[in-house]
């Protein structure tokens, strides 16, 4: 049995009276100090606008701070509130999205944004119960939309936060899913009477620039003096994070399918990576060469734990038939138009270099 570190039930399982206590005294008060003087220039937090916190914390998900900063900007320009969300196409919205990955987030942002202005008349809900009845958004994303929006008593609990708090409370139990309902609790304990979003953000902030995975800065920590993890030499050990699926590596080839001027794309359906978004077709596992075929180029690339190595491949297509509403053949200027898969746009690249 794994050994918890000391003051771990001291500070999850403490009473409401000792839990405001310790969040005014030995956390939040030296933190929102720090994070007044070390707080990350980020774009969306221009404003409190639940519209904004809410794409920004979408974008988040599984995606590199700087990288959303790329896309959040140009994003807000094209839809920039929610009603501009809403009336747009579901393929507007994705080829917006497109580079940041995992689309479902894109189309359930899309379906949230709808819900929003029909059932809700364009405003936000303000509870982060009453959030969760949207589309896409759990319990981290509601917390965080209802504490930094509207400054409710809501904990956040996400991967720089978790490290924090781990850390704080010398947690040494696996963490994420079920695993993580200890540290909901601490996360919930420390948190002040007022100015809770700025709170939640410090915490994440601290986890981001501080409390980090590897070579964290305890010394620059302003919660160096309660942390557990510290006093007892294992911030190193936690949070103890379950081991990763082993990489699986898989070969695939497309096909170029040239109709004159034109190639045939393909529509990804329900159940398939990138569903919704244009590629080009993938050759049936042990299919043979054909006559004419022509290398293009290789493209590697990474879905989940899969690392694919995708040969491509022109070759003549002459019927030009009923394509069905998945397929259709376009130009290269157009695919430009087009929401693609990653691999499918970089297939497209080449296409247009070569």
């Amino acid at each position: 049995m794994t050994k918890r570190g000391p003051g771990f039930a001291t500070w999850a399982m403490r009473g409401a009276d000792q839990a405001t206590a310790a969040a005014s005294g030995a956390v939040a008060r030296p933190l929102l100090a720090w994070y007044r003087k070390h707080r990350r220039d980020l774009p969306w937090r221009s404003s409190r606008d639940p519209y904004r916190v809410w794409v920004s914390e979408i974008m988040l998900q599984q995606t590199q701070v700087e990288r959303v900063r790329e896309y959040f900007t140009r994003f807000m320009e094209r839809f920039p509130d929610v009603a501009a969300l809403a009336a747009a196409a579901e393929q507007e919205v994705l080829r917006a999205w497109e580079g940041l990955g995992y689309y479902r987030r894109a189309r359930q942002l899309h379906a949230a944004a709808q819900a929003v202005v029909a059932e809700w008349g364009g405003e936000f809900p303000r509870t982060a119960a009453e959030l969760r009845t949207l589309p896409g958004i759990g319990r981290y994303t509601a917390g965080a939309i209802a504490s930094i929006a509207f400054d409710a008593a809501e904990p956040i609990l996400e991967a720089n936060s978790r490290r924090v708090f781990a850390r704080l409370v010398g947690h040494a139990e696996p963490v994420g899913a079920a695993g993580d309902e200890p540290l909901w609790q601490v996360a919930a304990a420390c948190l002040p009477r007022r100015s809770v979003g700025l709170f939640n953000q410090a915490v994440m902030d601290l986890g981001a620039m501080v409390c980090t995975v590897n070579r964290p800065r305890c010394d620059r920590c302003p919660l160096a003096g309660p942390c557990v993890a510290r006093a007892t030499g294992r911030v190193e050990e936690i949070p103890v994070v379950p081991r990763q699926r082993a990489v699986k590596r898989v070969r695939e080839t497309a096909l170029v399918l040239e109709h004159g001027s034109r190639v045939l794309v393909e529509r990804r359906q329900a159940g398939e990576w990138w569903e919704g978004l244009w590629d080009f077709p993938r050759a049936a596992r042990g299919e043979a060469r054909a006559r004419g075929d022509r290398a293009v180029g290789t493209v590697v690339y990474s879905v989940t734990h899969h690392r694919i190595t995708c040969r491509v491949v022109a070759r003549p297509f002459s019927d030009s038939g009923d394509l069905g509403p998945r397929r259709r053949l376009v130009t290269l200027a157009s695919l430009a138009r087009l929401a693609m898969t990653a691999p499918g746009r970089r297939i497209a690249a080449m296409l247009a270099g070569g």
